[in-house]
């Protein structure tokens, strides 16, 4: 498999000191009549969803902490201990598989 080859041409001394996009256009010999580029970054739709996730609004249900709080606090938090070690084993099945 061969690769185009493309000539190396030093940058000058101003594309050094400038911003990255004008230092790469002149490297690639792009050339634009204004001096100025634009570029434009469309997100898909998944990688929207995804920037939503980032956000952390989504990671604590405060009114659920805060009603298991108040259940401790109080006493009147039961742990189901069979239930806690049914999911382990079916957890540990699932990996298994």
């Amino acid at each position: 498999m061969k690769i185009n080859s493309t000539t190396n041409r030093p940058l000058s001394a101003d594309a050094v000191g400038a911003r990255p996009e004008s230092a790469l256009s002149q490297a690639y010999g792009a050339s634009n009549a204004s001096g100025s580029s634009s570029s434009q970054v469309e997100l898909s739709s998944a990688s929207r969803k995804m920037l939503a996730l980032q956000d952390g609004s989504n990671d604590i249900n405060v009114e659920r902490v805060a009603a298991i709080r108040a259940a401790i606090a109080s006493g009147q938090l039961k742990i189901d201990t069979g239930r806690i070690a049914d999911s382990l084993i079916a957890s540990a099945r699932d990996l298994l598989k």
